[in-house]
């Protein structure tokens, strides 16, 4: 069973990669993950319940910014001091000015080869009754987009609200989100905040409520939807094969998920551009853009 308690982002970055890093008991001696294509594809080809975990690098190869590391920043801010229940309780129009840019920045992306191989292998493994589900960090919905069906959304959609009065939640797609930030939210650090007045702010439209609306994402700080947790739980519990593409196996929960998994004697296959601590856990490792990677390993046999 994947460990639960672990669902607060923030608190627990630091303690997950340095559980990683740490040299498991005879890892001197431990072979380095296979690169052999055709080994990864025998065990594909009989593999019935696929889980494949997404992460900020798959989106990256479409040009969406990470907004992680050195020049992750959005005005002179980083994600990371945005992105909490704090930040827009106290400035709420600047946090939606910058789910505003993100929101306006993804609906000029487009789903790149790693996102269309996902969703072209799941429609064909679903005609020969075997399944295929993604688990992603990414609030992109690209894989959405690019055609897949079977997704859990762990840190949820720039494409949804939340209302902070009624708690409906809902799809939105609306460009701009609301009339005051249309052409707002230009990352130039030297761009003054809108300081949108509250009432102009998304609101809800939930009968008479009217309330806040806040993007349906995961905040820092705050806990996994439980449900879409217990179902993440479901598919990584029952798999016999585990792909990890695009993600740096230091961020909860791709850090906990493969190496649970791995642990239990499923094949794990990391797609990545570089080594993560948890490479060493896993049977296969292919380095490289995942739109370069991912494709051939997904391919149809002829």
């Amino acid at each position: 069973m994947i460990v639960r308690q672990l669902t607060c982002r923030s608190a627990i970055h630091s303690h997950l990669y340095a559980r990683l890093r740490k040299t498991p008991p005879g890892s001197q001696d431990m072979a380095r993950p296979s690169s052999d294509l055709a080994a990864f594809r025998e065990i594909f080809s009989r593999a019935k319940n696929i889980a494949i975990l997404t992460g900020a690098g798959v989106s990256a190869e479409s040009g969406v910014p990470t907004f992680r590391g050195a020049g992750g920043y959005w005005r002179k801010w980083q994600a990371q001091e945005l992105a909490t229940p704090e930040a827009f309780s106290r400035n709420p129009s600047r946090v939606w000015e910058f789910y505003h840019y993100r929101r306006e920045v993804m609906l000029t992306k487009k789903p790149n080869p790693a996102h269309l191989a996902i969703a072209e292998c799941e429609e064909r493994l679903s005609k020969q009754g075997r399944n295929v589900t993604v688990v992603t960090q990414n609030i992109d919905e690209l894989h959405r987009r690019a055609g897949s069906k079977h997704i859990l959304e762990l840190h949820g959609s720039l494409f949804r609200t939340r209302c902070m009065s009624c708690g409906h939640e809902d799809a939105n797609y609306n460009s701009p989100i609301c009339a005051a930030l249309e052409g707002k939210g230009a990352p130039d650090p030297n761009t003054n905040d809108a300081q949108i007045p509250v009432q102009d702010l998304p609101r809800c439209e939930q009968g008479s409520c009217s309330g806040l609306l806040r993007p349906a994402v995961v905040w820092f700080g705050e806990t996994l939807d439980s449900d879409v947790l217990t179902g993440a739980e479901k598919v990584l519990d029952s798999c016999d094969l585990c792909l990890v593409v695009g993600t740096s196996s230091i961020v909860y929960p791709a850090a906990m998920f493969a190496p649970q998994v791995a642990g239990r004697g499923v094949p794990v296959a990391e797609f990545n551009m570089e080594d993560t601590p948890a490479t060493m856990r896993f049977k296969f490792h292919f380095q490289g853009p995942c739109g370069t990677t991912l494709p051939p390993a997904l391919a149809e046999e002829h």
